[in-house]
């Protein structure tokens, strides 16, 4: 039924995504010679595809660039649910934000889902869009009190929503929101369409071209970007749609956005799934949504989140998701696993806008925690109304540049302390493995030639060793191996096992080291 190589807990051995594996995409060439255009995007997931559509839809020439191939990041890793219930949120916002702003980010979401669904029924595209029933819940007496806060803030705001004593699923729950007439979708099907658009309107991508951290900004109005290996971008507008923006700007993204990690399971139940959309408001996160497969229904087990590269052991959090799948629905097989890398904000607001004051023709869109469907489109929307000089009154809130007293001091202080606590740990760090114990397949830190070192011996028997110190800000790096990557556990850097980049922000590969 599933020709994946399993481990002995019927996971596959390797992770592979749903989406991805069900979609093809044209391949597009590498950035070769310099190029002029009026916006040029670095970041080809749902953000960056999205904008590119808009912008060439209202008539301007547009060039997309991805350090890698399109849609191989978090966009290609998601649980594709479309929905403005984005967990505990809409009490925390009228904390911190205030019942204005509350309101309007959930009609800013509302906008992105109604335009995806607009967009679909445009194109017809066949890519599984279907309105569910999003459903928040608690499955403690400490979730239930806290669920209950953010009932009365749904109330406070008017927003659409029923409070529902238990699940239509078997699932043990004390207390749910429901909020009607959300979604889910195949996200690669729907982008496929929008990059087939793009193409044949007029716009460029580019893939395995990375955008270099500098902008020269002319005197004609004109930005003058390079890409790492020399060749020159002139454009009039610039957005970073990569997670980490390519360009800083002194805005030190880095000290206000952690990165986390998520898993999932794609399990074909014994148990047919009702439908709806599911997610527990405590920790561990717990995330359910049906999808169709091979004519077979799929149920995606998600959840798990920590920060990157603080994790012992990475492969037990796919292990608890095929746990919980088993007990509620029963497990036939388990056909697909994978994980997402989502960076997260100090508000928990995503940062939508001009990347700093003092640059206000490069753009970033970044932040979207676990809930980068919608957000992704809203920041499509926001940027391309903000290049073409709308108005949009969702600007203000989103804007990069707002800091807010509370909570943002705090989180500041504490996210850093955090890093300063793990550079620390992994430079007093005692290893005492050597690289010789390494058995096929498997991979860690090692002490070698007398220092700490990370080493992954391939199935053949390959030893592959790096330099664990990661190219960002010298934090040491730590072995995944749910995954075979370097993870830093500092601001969330992520390199293969032979120490090339997979993610940002850190732009130059680990080090390779010599088996002698």
């Amino acid at each position: 039924m599933n020709s994946t190589p399993q481990d002995a807990t019927g996971l596959p051995q390797y992770p592979k995504s749903l989406w991805k594996d069900t979609t093809s995409f044209p391949s597009f060439p590498a950035l070769q010679e310099d190029i002029q255009t009026d916006v040029l995007i670095a970041g080809a997931g749902i953000t960056g595809i999205t904008a590119a559509y808009l912008l060439v839809k209202a008539g301007l020439s547009v060039a997309v660039v991805d350090a890698g191939n399109i849609l191989d990041g978090t966009t290609g890793y998601t649980t594709a649910k479309i929905t403005s219930q984005h967990g505990m949120i809409y009490d925390s916002l009228i904390s911190h934000f205030g019942e204005e702003a509350a309101r309007l980010y959930f009609e800013a979401n509302e906008e992105a889902l109604r335009f995806m669904d607009e967009t679909v029924r445009e194109h017809r595209i066949d890519c599984q869009f279907k309105r569910e029933d999003a459903y928040l819940y608690a499955d403690s007496e400490e979730q239930l009190t806290q669920l209950k806060n953010e009932w009365a803030a749904y109330e406070k705001l008017n927003l659409p929503g029923k409070w529902e004593d238990a699940l239509p699923l078997p699932v043990e729950a004390l207390g749910a929101i429901r909020m009607p007439d959300q979604a889910r979708f195949h996200p690669l099907q729907y982008l496929r369409t929008l990059v087939d658009f793009v193409s044949e309107h007029g716009g460029k991508f580019y893939e395995n071209s990375t955008v270099a951290d500098s902008a020269e900004e002319m005197g004609d109005g004109k930005l003058l970007l390079k890409t790492e290996s020399g060749v020159i971008i002139t454009c009039r507008h610039a957005i970073s749609a990569s997670h980490y923006p390519f360009f800083d700007g002194g805005g030190l993204y880095f000290t206000r956005l952690h990165a986390d990690r998520s898993y999932a399971v794609a399990i074909e139940p014994e148990t047919p799934f009702e439908g709806g959309m599911y997610i527990n408001c405590g920790n561990p996160k717990r995330s359910l949504r049906a999808a169709e497969f091979d004519g077979k229904q799929l149920i995606l087990v998600g959840g798990e989140s920590h920060k990157t590269g603080q994790s012992d052991c990475t492969i037990k959090h796919y292990e608890e998701l095929e746990k919980f799948g088993g007990l509620t629905f029963g497990i036939k097989s388990i056909p697909y696993r994978w994980s997402a890398q989502d960076l997260v904000t100090i508000d928990q607001v995503p940062y939508i806008g001009p990347v700093t004051s003092d640059h206000p023709r490069i753009y970033v869109a970044t932040g979207f925690a676990k809930w980068g469907m919608t957000s992704g489109t809203l920041s499509a929307l926001l940027l391309s109304d903000l290049i073409q000089g709308k108005e949009n009154r969702y600007a203000d809130l989103f804007t990069p540049s707002r800091f807010k007293a509370n909570p943002s001091i705090k989180n500041i202080a504490v996210q850093n302390v955090d890093v300063a606590k793990q550079l620390i740990a992994g430079k007093v760090e005692i290893i005492h493995r050597r690289p010789e114990e390494l058995g096929p397949d498997e991979g860690g830190t090692v002490r070698h030639l007398g220092k700490r070192a990370g080493a992954y011996r391939d199935p053949d028997g390959h030893l592959h060793l790096v330099d664990t110190t990661c190219t960002h800000m010298g934090c040491e790096c730590n072995w995944n191996q749910a995954e075979r990557t370097w993870d830093c556990p500092c601001h969330g850097s992520r390199f293969d096992h032979t120490g090339a980049v997979i993610e940002g922000p850190a732009t130059e590969n680990l080090k390779p080291l010599s088996a002698q």
